[in-house]
């Protein structure tokens, strides 16, 4: 008679390392918007197909950011969130986001960069931060395209090989660590993903925001109405109210979609979480221990 075993099912431990001061999060929190740590969270436990556990640490709010009995030893992936903050600063807490990053690359893990966790990951490598003279790309990255290097890479599985996305930033990656590789680009910045690999660890860094979302994307744009008003990524107060509509409700609005020229690589949530979605797939399959 064969006795059967019931399997455990293994969980995956994942550090979110948030980019933001506690200021700015609590700017997000208390018009009813969650923070960009708690976007991160909610989006890998909707998308995983097997369980996280999940751990989140706030490098910028002081030097003890590491709760006791820490060990960065024990995380299979590591997922680092935007930030307001500018890496040229090199402020206090800028300096200990990159330090951390300057740890993790010693060790094996696979470590995935929205935006500023791209910049910072870039830093700690060799790479180079400036402010875009093209100036700010906000609330859509269009025609993000693929190279052959992208089409090929496993973050872009399943994905068209050309996207929109959601995005806010003023700075980007000016020079690449030794050894990069360039995923995709457009009109606003040449390195719009990029992948390399130090010691043990490897590096997946988009400039965009794959886990942004349309809801949350539109409290971005009443929180910063006036940047973009100033920015002239819209051209008035009308036009940057009908985005925000949208984007709040699309359900509600759909009649909007085709004048504002909204891609499906947008707003179809298989599409859009595609290089997380990627990325926990490729994290389960590369270490031994899930």
């Amino acid at each position: 008679k064969i006795k059967r075993i019931n399997l455990i099912k293994p969980s995956v431990n994942i550090l979110i390392v948030d980019g933001n001061e506690k200021v700015s999060s609590k700017k997000y929190t208390e018009i009813g918007m969650l923070t960009q740590y708690e976007v991160y969270q909610e989006v890998l436990e909707k998308i995983s197909a097997y369980e996280l556990n999940i751990s989140i640490v706030h490098p910028t709010w002081g030097d003890d950011f590491l709760p006791p009995g820490t060990n960065l030893e024990d995380f299979d992936g590591i997922a680092w969130t935007g930030s307001v903050l500018n890496i040229y600063d090199l402020r206090p807490d800028v300096r200990r986001q990159i330090d951390l990053a300057k740890i993790l690359l010693q060790k094996k893990n696979m470590i995935f960069g929205s935006c500023w966790g791209l910049q910072v990951l870039a830093t700690a490598a060799g790479g180079h931060v400036r402010k875009n003279p093209k100036g700010l790309e906000a609330v859509i990255a269009k025609k993000i395209t693929l190279n052959k290097q992208g089409i090929n890479h496993p973050m872009y599985n399943d994905k068209p090989y050309t996207f929109d996305s959601f995005c806010w930033h003023y700075d980007i990656v000016e020079n690449l660590p030794a050894n990069s590789i360039v995923l995709s680009s457009n009109d606003n910045s040449d390195y719009q993903s990029v992948t390399f690999s130090r010691n043990n660890s490897e590096v997946w860094g988009v400039q965009y925001h794959p886990e942004f979302n349309s809801k949350w994307i539109s409290g971005l744009i009443s929180q910063r109405k006036s940047i973009l008003l100033e920015e002239n990524i819209f051209s008035s107060e009308h036009d940057c109210n009908i985005m925000y509509n949208y984007l709040s409700d699309l359900e509600k609005y759909d009649s909007l979609r085709k004048d504002l020229e909204i891609s499906e690589t947008l707003i179809d949530d298989k599409i859009r979480y595609r290089e997380l979605i990627n990325w926990l797939t490729y994290l389960k399959g590369n270490f031994s221990s899930i």
